[in-house]
This record gives structure tokens, sequence and C-alpha cells, in this order.
């Protein structure tokens, strides 16, 4: 049996607070866990009559708020300048470059190689096709002959284990 709109929205509010908890969790600004947290809401809403009533609702809500905090930061990543391996090539060697900023630009590469070589060969290929290259899921699969559901997954992980490493590194 599927819910219906109408027990979605009896459940709403509460759901809208495991969200926005997990949104809040994943962004240090207040804007991006709510615009998340909404994009979460929203994806729920839509997609609701769908949802089987024996599943663990919750539980689905907490993984749509984290596939819509990682949306929304590989959004903000492509808008604004990003710290990519060669961005950060570039920056080591820029004529003219402080020495603080060619000190930071050192160990920033540094510190993002070191994370990045604790993937596993495939994991690190996929990142690197999804996250430097930027081809789509459907351009991976093409190129690699892996379902797009495990390349989602793969890189999924992989972004994980390396945001968790680099957080883990800065904090020392």
């Amino acid at each position: 049996m599927y819910m219906t709109r109408s027990q979605f929205e009896h459940i709403a509010a509460q759901l809208r607070q495991k969200v926005l908890k997990i949104s809040t969790q994943f962004f240090s600004s207040r804007y991006d866990a709510e615009d998340a947290a909404q994009e979460a809401m929203e994806q729920l809403w839509r997609y609701c009559e769908h949802i089987d009533t024996d599943r663990n609702i919750e539980a689905l809500a907490v993984r749509v708020a984290k596939n819509c905090c990682v949306s929304l930061y590989r959004h903000q990543q492509r808008q604004a300048p990003t710290a990519n391996i060669d961005t950060l090539a570039r920056n080591h060697q820029e004529p003219g470059a402080s020495p603080q900023q060619l000190l930071e630009a050192s160990d920033t590469q540094r510190l993002l190689n070191e994370t990045l070589d604790l993937l596993k060969p495939r994991e690190r290929q996929l990142f690197d096709m999804r996250a430097v290259m930027g081809l789509s899921t459907d351009e991976i699969a093409s190129q690699t002959g892996i379902p797009k559901t495990s390349i989602t997954a793969m890189v999924s992980a992989a972004r994980k284990k390396v945001f968790t490493e680099l957080i883990k590194r800065m904090k020392q």
C-alpha cells in the first residue's frame, strides 16, 4: 500500500525537523541547511504517493536529505571558484604569490593528495571522473561499463571518505 498525500501531510512537520537536523549538521550556513531541507521535503512530497507505507519513511527522509545536501554542495562548488587539484597546482606555481599563499597552497595540495590516495583505485577513478572531470553518471557508465546505481553508490562512498578524512586531518 502506498502513502497518500494526506498521510504525508500528517507526518511532514516531523520529517522536516529530521531533514533540517541532517542539513544543519552538513552545512555551517543556516541558509544552505534550510535550502537543502526544503529541497528534500519537496522531493518527498513529489514522490509520496509512490512510497510504500511499510517502508521506514524517516530513514528515507534522512537519505533524501543527505542526497540533497550533497547535490547543493556540488552545485555550490561548480558555481564558486573550485579548489581542485589543477587549481591548487597552478596557485602553487603562480608568479607573484606571497610566501604565505605558496605555503597554504602547498599544504592544501599535500592534504588533498594524501586524502585522495586513501581511496581504492576504482573509487579514485570514479571520484576523479565525477568530481574532477565533471562527467555525468551516464557518461561514466558508458565509459566504464559499471551500472549507474553502482557508480552513484561508489562515488558517494568515496566522497564521504574524502570529506571525513579531510575534516579529521584539518582538526589535527
